[in-house]
């Protein structure tokens, strides 16, 4: 059975239209790697969790900021891997300033016998539409192209 993960898509409001709040992955894999490689920060549900709870969960621990909602549910995309990824629309202009995020550890260099920690996620950062369709997982895109058909001129200030 496939993965299932839980994120949530923020926006903010300036002049020029909405801004996307998108995550570069951190870890030796992700260093170099920009167009197509960001994500809405997400993480794999736990067992019993209810799917929005876990969406604020990951995004708290992969960010150190919280959003309080309201939250509107996208439909749900699937990965190039075969991972699902719930999904939750919510407006919030964060201070990025405050992000810090949770590590893991990993052996590197690969059969090297070391183990190093390594951030989950290393930059977070606010993109207009165009910027954040170039930069985010394929298999996500279709979060923001759905999130602006409903902003549509909502999203203007």
């Amino acid at each position: 059975m496939a993965e299932v993960s839980a994120g949530l898509l923020v926006w903010r409001r300036r002049e020029s239209g909405p801004e996307f709040l998108l995550a570069h992955p951190g870890g030796p894999f992700w260093t170099k790697r920009d167009a197509g490689a960001w994500s809405i920060p997400k993480g794999l549900i736990e067992a019993g969790e209810d799917p929005l709870a876990a969406a604020r969960r990951e995004f708290r621990e992969e960010t150190g900021l919280a959003v309080d909602g309201p939250f509107l549910p996208l439909e749900p995309v699937k990965q190039a891997g075969g991972k699902q990824v719930l999904a939750w629309l919510t407006e919030a202009d964060l201070d990025l300033s405050a992000f810090r995020c949770e590590t893991f550890e990993m052996e590197w260099p690969p059969r090297s016998g070391r183990r190093q920690a390594f951030p989950e996620v290393d930059q977070v950062r606010y993109w207009p539409p165009g910027e954040a369709l170039a930069r985010i997982l394929a298999g996500q895109r279709p979060l923001i192209e759905e999130a602006l058909a409903i902003l549509g001129k909502d999203a203007r200030p």
